[in-house]
């Protein structure tokens, strides 16, 4: 059964996207959108020295509104490549983001990183989609799943050959996602019951991620400040979005960001 979160705008998402995909498991045969071609290594994108950069390709959020007015996936998708993203984040959920299943495999055809999937996974026919569809990686949101939903999804997804990124806002989220068996685990800033956010959520809660857990922090990150923080903490890297789409070149603007992180030094 899945977590219910009465009154609450995650609990209204989480409903109406329940509602949207009985709608396209009965219209949308996955065989006609089948990707064929083998994922890419989401994690292993991200594991290299310093902090790894995860991209964000996304029209609008419920926070901020539109974002852009010119909306090219693939132009961006191809600006990021060349400014140091290590993989890419797409948006698929259309009411509140503007997004759609096509802009992943869009972007999948114009560059050659890794592709994540940012969507309320609330069914297991939307793990299945996100392989059909060409995703390397899918985000799954502890909040709105329960224990056994999270370790069946995280298996699942893995059968796939998908990577499987776990959010988590809260210790207990934490814990959920660890007993899960997540190799990934992010920490998003952005409460998604008031869509607030606080740095200092992952800053705080980055201690519990097991050592052997690839860290990300997400939402939040939009200065020079926030990246050298974000990195001084330890993670391993970093989700970012907001910041980048209001720019003129998303790209320019990562790189610029990018240039902030503090250099590790091996001993």
């Amino acid at each position: 059964m899945n977590k219910q979160l009465p009154g609450t705008f995650l609990d209204r998402v989480v409903q109406a996207k329940r509602d949207e995909v009985e709608y396209r498991k009965k219209r949308i045969c996955l065989n006609r959108i089948r990707w064929n071609a083998p994922a890419r290594d989401f994690k292993s994108a991200l594991e290299k020295p310093g902090l790894a950069a995860i991209a964000e390709i996304k029209r609008q959020s419920p926070s901020a509104g539109l974002l852009r007015q010119s909306f090219e996936p693939a132009k961006i998708a191809r600006s990021y490549e060349a400014n140091g993203a290590s993989a890419i984040s797409v948006l698929t959920d259309t009411p509140l983001f503007g997004g759609h299943i096509r802009d992943v495999q869009t972007v999948k055809t114009a560059c050659a990183l890794p592709v994540l999937r940012k969507e309320f996974i609330v069914d297991a026919y939307q793990i299945h989609e996100s392989r059909a569809i060409g995703a390397d990686a899918v985000l799954l949101i502890a909040r709105i799943l329960d224990p056994k939903q999270l370790r069946d999804y995280v298996q699942m997804a893995a059968d796939l050959g998908l990577s499987i990124l776990v959010e988590v806002h809260s210790a207990d989220e934490m814990q959920s996602a660890v007993d899960a068996g997540a190799r990934m685990i992010g920490i998003n800033n952005r409460d998604l019951d008031t869509l607030t956010v606080d740095l200092n959520r992952c800053l705080d809660l980055i201690r519990l991620i097991p050592g052997d857990c690839l860290s990300v922090a997400e939402s939040g990150i939009g200065t020079r400040k926030h990246v050298r923080r974000v990195e001084e903490a330890g993670f391993d890297a970093m989700l970012i979005g907001g910041s980048l789409m209001r720019e003129p070149d998303p790209g320019e603007k990562l790189a610029e960001l990018l240039e902030s992180r503090t250099r590790r030094v091996s001993l």
